[in-house]
């Protein structure tokens, strides 16, 4: 078995979804002077690597903490979308996979080589259609390699795609890396388990998560 880690490593001064808090780490209490290192946090709720809950677009929606631990972990399934373009649509032309109820679903568009760039925003995104297709499968957990399942850099933030999935109580992974890796593994006929399980903060739109996929040969 192979540990593939998915996770962005969380800084300070980190990149940041536009109007997301800064993110800080600075030490509140240090072995010279206090006997213990803590390190204090400032960040937001879909900083990094991170999952949305259903809240994140409604209210009346499950939070973070309202979910079955089962959103958060699951046999996965990789579409391969590294060919469409900046600001392009992955529509349903683009899962070349039977989709299994209960799987993790994870879109691979290569952005993730772009984090920390000013193209980043320009990521594809998943169509509405393709969106309804996951959720009348009857999945209930999508990640993707960019910052958002929908459109970051419009001028107006529809979030079709969100509102598909979060009406369906879906979970929606975003900025995850090296879905490359385990487009190599899917191709090689290995089992690809992943765990996406985020802090367990009460009330929450989200959280970072720590999201590692593990590979084993079949």
């Amino acid at each position: 078995m192979t540990l593939i880690d998915l996770t962005l490593p969380i800084h300070t001064g980190m990149p940041v979804f536009p109007g997301d808090p800064e993110v800080r780490l600075e030490p509140a209490l240090r072995v010279a002077t206090d006997g213990v290192n803590v390190l204090g946090l400032h960040l937001g709720s879909q900083t990094g690597t991170h999952v949305d809950a259903p809240a994140h677009l409604d209210d009346s929606l499950p939070t973070l903490d309202e979910l079955p631990l089962e959103r958060f972990t699951g046999p996965a399934q990789v579409v391969d979308a590294r060919a469409v373009a900046a600001r392009g649509v992955i529509g349903v032309d683009m899962f070349d996979i039977d989709l299994v109820p209960g799987s993790v679903v994870l879109i691979a568009t290569g952005w993730s080589a772009r984090w920390g760039t000013d193209d980043y925003l320009a990521h594809p995104y998943l169509g509405a259609d393709a969106a309804q297709m996951v959720v009348d499968a009857g999945i209930r957990t999508i990640g993707i390699d960019a910052p958002s399942i929908d459109p970051s850099d419009a001028d107006d933030l529809d979030l079709p795609a969100h509102r598909i999935l979060c009406g369906a109580h879906a979970v929606i992974a975003e900025n995850l890396i090296n879905l490359d890796q385990l487009l190599v593994a899917q191709s090689a006929g290995a089992s690809i388990e992943v765990s996406l399980f985020p802090l367990r903060l009460s009330g929450a739109d989200g959280a970072p998560v720590r999201a590692v996929a593990r590979v084993s040969s079949r």
